[in-house]
């Protein structure tokens, strides 16, 4: 299982996590890949935009994500994303696609039929705090072992 801290190389350094996500205002690419070194995964959101993946990519993100797909209480302002996004980065991208915002148990394997390689999820599976291990599992058996492979 992989460790992606969001927004904060230097902690993801400091902690040995797998990588770090790059949001919009949360700094560069280079930067992150700077302070964690080549074999670090570095992720990028690139929100409702192929166009911003293609960008994202070429500057060496190993990963993109789209989203918001649902309705979001952590972020119900955040842009929304259409499902044929998924179709079509999965069609004409090189890297894994992560999906995110506003993801259930109920509406993941939606996103994973249209190409989601990855879910991020938060409110799902921290609203329980009894149920956080089981609803983990639940999301974890959606995918096959392995299934998402960075290129770096």
């Amino acid at each position: 299982m992989l460790f992606i801290i969001n927004d904060d190389p230097v902690l993801a350094r400091e902690v040995n996590a797998d990588g770090d996500h790059v949001g919009r205002i949360d700094g560069k690419i280079a930067d992150a890949r700077q302070q964690l070194g080549p074999h670090a995964i570095i992720g990028v959101s690139c929100y409702n935009q192929l166009k911003n993946a293609e960008d994202a990519i070429n500057l060496g993100a190993d990963y993109v994500a789209f989203g918001r797909f649902f309705p979001s209480q952590t972020k119900p302002h955040a842009l929304q994303a259409e499902l044929s996004l998924l179709d079509q980065a999965s069609r004409h991208l090189s890297v894994p696609i992560v999906a995110i915002g506003g993801i259930t148990l109920h509406n993941a394997r939606q996103l994973i039929s249209h190409g989601a390689d990855a879910i991020a999820v938060i409110h799902s599976l921290f609203h329980d705090k009894q149920e956080i291990m089981n609803t983990a599992k639940a999301y974890q058996a959606l995918f096959k072992p392995s299934q998402f492979k960075p290129h770096s």
